[in-house]
């Protein structure tokens, strides 16, 4: 397989040349995608790339929602020109490096008894190179908590193209401070060919892939799904395809627009982000737009769909523009039960 050039990437000219069995001098993001094509398939990384290429920048089309506000620059300066003409715009930066630290309590019943009390640490939206106080200000916080293992549902960079070194680098800052095991997966922001630098931090990217993790002989099962959102290649069947129907399931899905068929695979829980909870939101938390094509009680905190539980978080970090209102960016311990906490 051939594979298009990255959008404004100046790691390739940066990168060393191994050379192949054959002699023939190759350079290291081709043997990246190479290994990663034998792992999740050529058509899976062929509409990832093909995708990345075609629609970098694009403000309108592709996706589930017509309109990408997170590649219409002019509208990002107009909205800071506005916010300072208001005095609103210091007080906006102040509240998006302030995260709290949420918990959630999640009670399936037939949750194997070794998994009774397994609390996840989520992350997501983190857009690190948004603002050099995001790492430091999640730092802080993460330390705060106490759980068995992280996962990321992606944004990982604040573009949605061109080179993402700043964003690995800070992810690497962060990872330092992650205890436990560390799953991933990508969002709308993440470009595929990050994946081989993310899991070289010791985390490891599910696409459209699951892990099992066990605990006293007992067995729980984490799927991830790439990003359903704006790329859309995301595939249920591959991620629970080894997963018993009967054994208790988490999905990691970057967008809860991808609810209904979670629930009717099969998962018990499903872990989303993308929507920011709306970033800027009227009092009380009403959002102004949550860029996600479904309702709304589905774009922020605890819901429920049939039989499945899920959690939207509001992201850790922010995009478009670095100011949140009324709708502060959080990390949350979702704190696994059999029965409810008397």
């Amino acid at each position: 397989m051939k594979y298009p050039p990255a959008q404004n990437d100046p790691q390739q000219s940066n990168m060393a040349h191994p050379r192949s069995p054959s002699g023939v001098v190759v350079d290291r993001q081709t043997v990246d995608l190479k290994r990663l094509e034998k792992r999740i398939g050529r058509v899976h990384l062929q509409q990832r790339l093909g995708i990345e290429a075609d629609h970098a920048t694009q403000i309108f089309g592709r996706g589930r929602t017509f309109f990408h506000i997170e590649n219409w620059y002019s509208i990002h300066a107009f909205i800071r020109f506005t916010l300072r003409g208001l005095g609103l715009y210091r007080r906006g930066l102040r509240n998006a490096a302030t995260i709290q630290l949420n918990h959630n309590d999640v009670v399936i019943p037939q949750l194997p008894e070794a998994f009774d009390g397994f609390t996840l640490l989520h992350l997501s939206d983190l857009h690190l190179d948004m603002d050099e106080c995001y790492p430091a200000a999640l730092i802080e916080r993460v330390r705060q908590a106490q759980y068995d293992a992280c996962v990321l549902t992606g944004d990982f960079r604040a573009k949605t193209y061109g080179d993402f070194d700043a964003a690995i680098a800070a992810l690497a800052k962060v990872r330092s401070h992650l205890g436990g095991p560390v799953y991933a997966i990508l969002g709308n922001h993440d470009s595929i060919r990050m994946v081989p630098e993310i899991e070289a931090l010791g985390i490891t990217v599910l696409l459209n892939e699951a892990v099992v993790l066990e605990r006293g002989g007992a067995r729980l099962h984490l799927a991830g799904i790439d990003d359903p959102h704006y790329y859309q290649v995301d595939n249920f069947d591959k991620a629970a395809a080894a997963i018993p129907p009967e054994e208790t399931s988490i999905l990691l899905a970057h967008s809860p627009e991808a609810y209904r068929l979670a629930a009717h695979t099969g998962f018990d829980l499903m872990l989303s982000g993308h929507t920011h909870g709306g970033q800027i939101c009227l009092p009380g938390g009403i959002a102004l737009m949550t860029n996600a094509d479904c309702p709304r009680r589905f774009c922020r905190g605890a819901w429920r769909y049939h039989t499945m539980q899920g959690y939207t978080s509001t992201g850790s970090g922010s995009s478009v523009v670095g100011v949140r209102f009324n709708c502060p960016p959080e990390i949350t311990l979702h704190h696994l039960r059999r029965q409810p906490v008397q």
